[in-house]
């Protein structure tokens, strides 16, 4: 399955058993990316929101 990173625009290979809502860092830019749709062997993803820790504030 390939996939597209929105940030950089590079196109690389997923995995077969990649699922919808698992987060994959782009192997070009290093930006996390959540999966948001698997569709006919194409990968949607956007840059996955990472929340920060509050540790207790």
């Amino acid at each position: 399955m390939k996939c597209e990173c929105p940030a950089c625009y590079f196109v690389f290979e997923m995995d077969d058993d990649t699922i919808v809502g698992e987060v994959v860092p782009c192997p070009d830019c290093g930006v996390d990316l959540e999966v948001m749709e698997i569709e006919n062997g194409k990968v949607t993803a956007q840059i996955a929101e990472i929340a920060e820790e509050d540790w207790g504030e």
